[in-house]
């Protein structure tokens, strides 16, 4: 009996360990902090062993193959041992893809691959087709695959997913762009970070697809380094050039290939901002490769709702809005918040900085931004950055002091925006928590 090792018993942890049970491996699951009530009684029902609080060393180096979690960098001591002992080591969606034979879908990128993993997986369920949604988002991949049989899977995939794959190929794969993030997690290298995201195409092949930003000159100039084998549809606003292209402009795009175009009008898309076109665009054209209708693709558009927690309008108290936008935890995604902007701007920004540049922003803000409401223990970085075009900086330490705050800075017809442009650890449990805790802080003004 082969023996599967899971380092970390959260949600792919539990999601490996299942699926793992039901193929007959002995499973160990191990982490170093602690596991929830839930996941312990999932594994004492099934009978696999696992530990707490620690790694038992012995138990972890004697495993035929290793599941380590996204969570856990590769410089802990633990994958050190293992890269020693040459034990294989897997992420959980190269573990699960061996047990599925539906079509998958992988969504990968900086920002956006929420929007476009939720829009695209709406656009197939909504075309009546057996569709799974997983990954980096809801149930884990491993475990509906272990639980459910459907004919495709729709998977929001981090960098840190694919650090550990070694055969894993979508049958489409999308990259939405690549900005500057997790660089702590790369050796502050952005080329290892770019590295990373391209390997969601490395072992593709000629009859797969592989769509990308053109907009995105990254992306560009990763593609044109290691040109992908798989069949190439680019996206973007400017691509009358290239044959195989998703082209837009304000009002619809069209989705070209060499024998068909087809026009989907953008009017009615209840997401704003042209990053949500794109968005839209990659979406579309992977349910059009899919034959999704044109009409099904309009309609599922029209009734599409926001992502909670990106760029949701909250309310509007004394005619000023508050918008959440939790889910910007790098500096690409608050900018195309504060670009979304149409009036002057009390931002609440900070968190947990990862190498974050905000010269991108500096010119944004000036035009925008009337205040700054530092929300994070260590805000020295944000305030050097901005006090030069800013001239009110205020700190804070709770999202209600924040929250209060900001509404006595801001005048009516203008906006209050939570884009923290960093990760949320250092106050809160995780973005969503965050973001609760600014909505709930704005309905008790």
């Amino acid at each position: 009996m082969k023996k599967m090792v899971v380092l970390g018993g959260g949600e792919s942890g539990r999601g490996t360990a299942i699926l793992a049970h039901q193929k007959g491996y002995e499973v160990f699951v191990s982490d170093k902090g602690s596991i929830s009530e839930a996941h312990q009684s999932v594994f004492d029902e099934l009978g696999i062993a696992w530990e707490e609080q620690q790694h038992s060393l012995d138990k972890i180096l004697s495993a035929d193959v290793v599941m380590k979690s996204p969570g856990i960098p590769s410089t802990v001591p633990v994958v050190e041992a293992l890269n020693k002992a040459k034990v294989k080591i897997v992420s959980e969606i190269e573990f699960a893809c061996q047990y599925t034979t539906a079509k998958i879908i992988g969504v990968t990128g900086s920002n956006g691959k929420t929007t476009t993993t939720l829009l695209l997986h709406h656009l197939l369920k909504e075309a009546g087709l057996a569709v799974g949604l997983a990954g980096n988002i809801g149930t884990s991949f491993a475990q509906q695959v272990a639980e459910n049989d459907y004919d495709i899977y729709v998977l929001e995939i981090s960098s840190f997913q694919l650090d550990d794959i070694h055969t894993f190929a979508p049958d489409y794969a999308i990259l939405t762009n690549i900005t500057p993030d997790h660089l702590d997690r790369y050796n502050f290298d952005f080329s290892q970070y770019v590295s990373a995201k391209m390997k969601i195409t490395q072992h593709q092949n000629q009859q797969q697809f592989f769509l990308f930003n053109a907009d995105d000159e990254v992306v560009v100039e990763a593609v044109k380094a290691a040109p992908p084998i798989a069949k190439q549809h680019p996206f973007g606003w400017q691509l009358d050039t290239i044959p195989s292209t998703s082209v837009a402009d304000d009002h619809h795009f069209k989705i070209q290939e060499s024998t068909s175009t087809t026009m989907i009008n953008t009017t009615q898309f209840p997401l704003q901002g042209r990053h949500n076109l794109l968005n839209a665009m990659a979406a579309a054209t992977v349910a059009h490769l899919l034959d999704v209708s044109k009409a099904s693709i309009r309609e599922s558009f029209a009734n599409f709702t926001a992502v909670e927690h990106r760029l949701e309008k909250v309310l509007k108290i004394q005619n000023r809005t508050y918008i959440n936008d939790s889910k910007a935890t790098n500096v690409n995604a608050t900018f195309y918040a504060l670009e979304s902007m149409e009036g002057p701007t009390v931002w609440i920004v900070g968190g947990v900085d990862k190498g974050n540049d905000y010269t991108s922003l500096l010119p944004l803000v000036r035009e925008k931004v009337k205040a700054i409401i530092c929300l994070g223990v260590d805000n020295e970085k944000i305030i050097s950055s901005f006090s030069p075009v800013v001239d009110l900086l205020v700190e804070t330490q709770s999202m209600h002091d924040a929250v209060k705050m900001a509404h006595q800075l801001a005048d009516k017809k203008e906006y209050v925006l939570l884009s923290p442009a960093c990760a949320s650890f250092d106050l809160f449990q995780n973005y969503e928590d965050r973001g609760q805790q600014f909505k709930a802080a704005v309905r008790e003004l």
